[in-house]
């Protein structure tokens, strides 16, 4: 099955290099690109792409903004964010907007096609300890973080098991180091993650981990934590 990704940078040159990479793949085609968000949300509307790879700063709309309306629908493409910098908080907010990751511009082919491919997939592209790191960063400086009182009733929905799997996805930690952590099998976890993602309605880990931040079940690494 091939997958159709379009492309989204307000860069000439840095758009074309992308989508050469990415349409050199048997198991990829780029169906669409655009120069900034306002394209980008019509062409999707009519390529239907099961990936957008999505620069942040552009003109007429920028690449958060677009990533909120591309990801409300149904039948929403996975977005996967480029950026200059690892912890911009343009990121962080382009995740609360629904995208499933991000990945650095300079980033090699390989991992660019990895990326894209895993996010398809409907996993996110963050190593638990990225994700970890970049809410540490900015989830206390959000002007727009939901409070915790209104929804936490969403836990409601949880097994006690789910929810704390739930906590463990927040503190960082992968399947396998959650299989260890509580004496169950890797596909006993991923089973529980399933469930959660699906009774919380989310799409992926990252949005798992910002929920769980919003709900006060983890906490942003303090001043000079390095991970």
């Amino acid at each position: 099955m091939t997958l159709t990704v379009m492309v989204v940078d307000d860069q000439i040159v840095v758009r074309a290099g992308f989508a050469a990479v990415i349409d050199a793949e048997p198991d990829m085609s780029v169906v669409g690109e655009a120069g900034d968000g306002a394209t980008a949300v019509r062409l999707a509307a009519q390529l239907a792409p099961d990936v957008v790879v999505m620069d942040v700063r552009m003109p007429e709309l920028d690449g958060i903004a677009a990533t909120r309306i591309l990801t409300s629908g149904e039948n929403a493409p996975r977005v996967l964010v480029l950026t200059t910098f690892d912890l911009d908080s343009y990121v962080f907010n382009a995740l609360r907007a629904g995208a499933s990751g991000f990945l650095l511009k300079d980033v090699r082919a390989g991992e660019l096609l990895d990326g894209i491919r895993t996010v398809a997939a409907g996993d996110s592209v963050l190593a638990p300890s990225a994700t970890r790191r970049l809410i540490g960063h900015f989830a206390d400086s959000q002007p727009d973080r939901p409070s915790a009182d209104r929804d936490a009733g969403v836990l409601d929905r949880l097994t006690a098991r789910e929810r704390f799997v739930l906590t463990l996805i927040a503190s960082g930690l992968n399947n396998a180091e959650i299989s260890e952590e509580l004496n169950i099998t890797v596909g006993t976890v991923k089973s529980h993650v399933n469930a959660l993602l699906r009774k919380l309605g989310l799409r992926d880990r990252v949005q798992a981990t910002i929920l769980a931040y919003d709900l006060g079940l983890a906490r942003p690494n303090p001043p000079g934590t390095h991970l």
